[in-house]
């Protein structure tokens, strides 16, 4: 407290090593404090020294009655009093030893410096930020998810992240925030990141998966919306529409998953074009024939950023 910086050893983006000298503090003061402390343990071991003789001369000629009881009282107390005396110099000594070793600003850890708010000739207040460290190198993404996503998200889990020059990059979930933003009602995802193109402080959005299952899926021209439901049209074995109504899972690019089709895996249906056709058309299969047995790869259940 209230020491100035001498030395700023360190800058941005420079690489450090654990234990290395950051910065150095004025030590000068430190310095005359740690003389007056050992000035101070010699006197009082002096004034100790002398206490304990007169104490023992005290006690030797305690029944000659040469002295009071009361001075002799007196005088085993100066020697009591005179041990507290050296203890306490001894911590003060003590403590200006300690802090003289704390006029140097060393490294935790190694990494990179990021940040620097340390300058030659400041005086440094009590918790005052000199330096940011990004240790070993070390970068986590914070990926928000709602609420309704957070549970299905566990320690381990891969995440592939895209940064905003388009790169991709992997990571490992290390935890879940145990709270809810009450206002975003939104939790924070931590995901470890190896060193990569990754800065501190970028905008990065990615998905996290959950694992994977087999579903049925068509492409997304061959689903038609009507009065806000979605169908599909089953080319019969007299090349006759048939309009079936579906519920639509995923999307994995081009595909979407279908659900409520499970008896109609062998069938045919209408690609594309779909809105222009009713029941009971006429159609010709034309080109590839569509299945909807398709199985979807991995299943990506939530983006953040």
């Amino acid at each position: 407290n209230g020491l100035t910086l001498s030395q700023v050893l360190v800058n941005v983006g420079d690489a450090v090593k654990k234990g290395q000298i950051l910065a150095q503090f004025s030590a000068s003061t430190l310095t005359s404090d740690l003389a007056l402390s050992k000035a101070n343990l010699a006197e009082a071991n002096a004034n100790a020294l002398e206490a304990a003789d007169n104490a023992t001369r005290a006690r030797g000629i305690k029944d000659s009655g040469a002295l009071s009881a009361q001075q002799i009282e007196q005088y085993i107390a100066l020697e009591a009093t005179s041990k507290a005396r050296v203890a306490a110099a001894q911590a003060s000594l003590q403590s200006s030893q300690i802090r003289n070793t704390q006029t140097k600003v060393i490294a935790p850890d190694y990494g990179i410096i990021s940040a620097r708010a340390a300058t030659v000739g400041a005086v440094v207040s009590p918790g005052q930020e000199l330096f940011k460290l990004v240790r070993q190198g070390r970068l986590e993404w914070r990926a928000e998810l709602t609420s309704q996503d957070i549970g299905q998200i566990k320690n381990g889990m891969v995440a592939n992240i895209t940064l905003p020059d388009g790169n991709t990059i992997t990571g490992i979930v290390r935890t879940t925030s145990p709270v809810i933003d009450p206002q975003t009602r939104n939790a924070l995802v931590f995901v470890d990141i190896a060193p990569s193109s990754a800065k501190a402080g970028f905008f990065a959005r990615g998905t996290f998966n959950i694992g994977t299952k087999d579903v049925l899926t068509m492409p997304a021209a061959a689903i038609v919306m009507k009065d806000g439901f979605a169908y599909v049209m089953q080319v019969n074995a007299d090349n006759r529409v048939k309009q079936m109504k579906i519920e639509t899972g995923e999307r994995d690019g081009a595909n979407v998953e279908v659900i409520g089709l499970d008896a109609a895996i062998n069938s045919n249906f209408v690609a594309s074009g779909g809105a222009f056709l009713a029941d009971g058309d006429l159609v010709a299969i034309a080109g590839k024939i569509i299945n909807p047995a398709k199985p979807l790869a991995s299943k990506p259940i939530s983006k953040s950023e």
